[in-house]
């Protein structure tokens, strides 16, 4: 019987995660020409899960005919990717981006990988292999460098707080996304998280703890005015249906923490989308920060120790001693 080694399974993993953040990376420049016609960001977000959630429905109920059991089953993990994964990490990252500069919360967010390396050093008392720590201070050094944090200017401590939240969200949802335990298909985790979590941002939205405007106007999308929805079903099928139920699939196979450093190239793609898409400036360092973060998940694959020593999710967990353990925002 022919079977797959584990480097090339890796492998798989790793090229479905990449499209996962290519598909994460183009949101960016369709949400933004909604922003500017008078959109505001939780809004844009919750109306864009719930056309990912809705486009994955059908085939996550084709994927579950006869098992509807192991939904039921797997309700833990699901609440989690819905409130936390999706819905809660967002909330963090809008509150912060009211206090601190934006590159400032999407680089407290995308610490997220060095949080996963940190708890797993501290649930298995092991210190992590050498390659793990240089591709983790090489991946950081090239988020800096794509970012580009705004330098100098006052940083609200309510700001921080949100953006390390924000990081903490990131880090459950790939814990999330990576626990493969039961038999839950990961498009229908994707569609009943999507679903749920724009449910509850919506809710959020309508209590007026964030701001919440819909505007159907008609936008301009690279030079054309187009009508509204026509980027947001561009976001909703390819940058939240194809991209979660991809980034879902490519965690299960890799595991949370080279997962969440793969996740990375999303800062990545997105950059690359502003140049080739809006014109935006793309600079030498950008280019060096990516080849940075190329290096550091070169680095972190490299490792031999297992990929996650993080516990599953639900009451199917081992018990262990009690040790604290901990997803884009996809804007």
């Amino acid at each position: 019987m022919k079977t797959t080694s584990p480097r090339s399974g890796t492998s798989a993993g790793l090229v479905i995660a990449v499209v996962a953040a290519f598909s994460f990376g183009m949101s960016g420049a369709f949400i933004k020409p909604l922003l500017e016609a008078g959109w505001s960001p939780a809004a844009a977000v919750t109306v864009r899960a719930l056309v990912g959630g809705i486009v994955l429905t059908p085939a996550a109920v084709i994927l579950l005919r006869g098992r509807w059991a192991s939904l039921w089953r797997a309700k833990w993990r699901v609440l989690l990717m819905a409130l936390i994964g999706v819905a809660g990490t967002q909330l963090a990252y809008f509150s912060a981006i009211e206090h601190i500069p934006v590159s400032t919360a999407i680089l407290l967010e995308y610490m997220a990988p060095v949080l996963l390396v940190g708890l797993t050093w501290v649930t298995t008392r092991k210190v992590p292999q050498v390659v793990v720590i240089v591709g983790t201070v090489v991946a950081v050094a090239g988020l800096v460098l794509v970012v580009g944090p705004a330098a100098g200017g006052h940083l609200d401590p309510i700001g921080l707080v949100f953006g390390v939240i924000a990081m903490v969200g990131c880090a459950i949802y790939y814990v999330v996304a990576a626990d493969s335990s039961g038999d839950l298909p990961p498009v229908a985790l994707a569609a009943a998280g999507l679903v749920l979590g724009g449910i509850a941002l919506g809710v959020v939205g309508l209590t007026g703890l964030v701001p919440f405007t819909v505007s159907t106007a008609p936008t301009v999308l690279f030079g054309s005015t187009v009508a509204w929805w026509i980027p947001m079903l561009i976001v909703g099928v390819v940058a939240t249906a194809v991209a979660y139920s991809t980034n879902i699939t490519a965690s299960e196979m890799l595991g949370s923490r080279l997962a969440s450093f793969t996740g990375l190239l999303e800062v990545v793609a997105a950059t690359l989308y502003a140049w080739i898409l809006l014109g935006e400036d793309l600079s030498f360092a950008q280019l060096v920060g990516g080849a940075l973060i190329l290096g550091g998940i070169a680095f972190v694959r490299s490792a031999r120790e297992p990929a996650d020593a993080l516990l599953p999710i639900g009451p199917t967990a081992p018990a262990i001693d009690p040790t604290p353990t901990a997803p884009l925002t996809r804007v």
